[in-house]
């Protein structure tokens, strides 16, 4: 009986009976946002061996970024009906086209800093300091937001000294919570001995890896 069946089930049954119409497109609307997290894991590779087996265009709407980074070749960003951003996952994460989409891809999130240009540095609203990518090529400037990834933050490194204030293993990684010169910054580390909370650690940027943001129009400028 459908009652019966488990959320997952039905959701087969569902796919089952779209594949049996042979459509020129499938459109998938949520279809995971009820199951649990260790069967969503199960259905998204479900999702993708058919869309891979059939060679069909599917259309997947999520407000789950990491659905969308995992199956999509391409994403479409809209926020309130209007398109932000259109490309690759991969595009999506390296050049975010606004603070909307870089806030939308990658987990952890990008950690997204208020403050200003000055002599060829960033300088955050409350006085840290840290390096701009080497090929900014911008004058003094008010208003701009900062963007790194957790993953382009080096612990141990020389730009800034930051007291741990959270530590979260997950399994192959530590996610850092750190204070430095007053902003909160999350950093991913791999392959460290366990971190303790208040130590003091050295921060290292990626140059290559930072983001510069419109503070007021939220457009990327570099």
């Amino acid at each position: 009986m459908p009652r019966q069946l488990s959320g997952g089930q039905r959701q087969r049954v569902a796919m089952g009976r779209a594949i049996v119409r042979d459509p020129a497109a499938f459109l998938f609307d949520e279809p995971l946002s009820n199951l649990d997290a260790k069967l969503r894991v199960k259905m998204l590779a479900e999702i993708k061996k058919l869309h891979q087996r059939l060679g069909r265009t599917s259309i997947y709407v999520t407000h789950d970024q990491s659905e969308a980074m995992t199956l999509a070749d391409r994403i479409v960003v809209l926020n309130r009906g209007c398109v932000e951003q259109i490309g690759s996952p991969s595009e999506l994460y390296e050049n975010p086209a606004n603070l909307f989409v870089a806030s939308f891809s990658g987990s952890p999130e990008m950690n997204l800093i208020k403050g200003r240009i000055d002599n060829d540095a960033f300088v955050a609203e409350q006085g840290l300091r840290l390096p701009l990518p080497v090929d900014a090529q911008m004058g003094d400037r008010d208003g701009v937001v900062y963007g790194i990834r957790p993953q382009h933050i080096a612990v141990g490194g020389y730009h800034s000294q930051a007291r741990v204030q959270v530590v979260e293993p997950t399994g192959e990684a530590q996610e850092l919570t750190l204070s430095a010169g007053g902003v909160d910054l999350v950093a991913e580390v791999r392959d460290q001995p366990p971190f303790k909370l208040d130590q003091e650690v050295g921060l290292e940027i990626m140059e290559s890896k930072v983001h510069l943001f419109d503070a007021r129009s939220g457009t990327r400028i570099a």
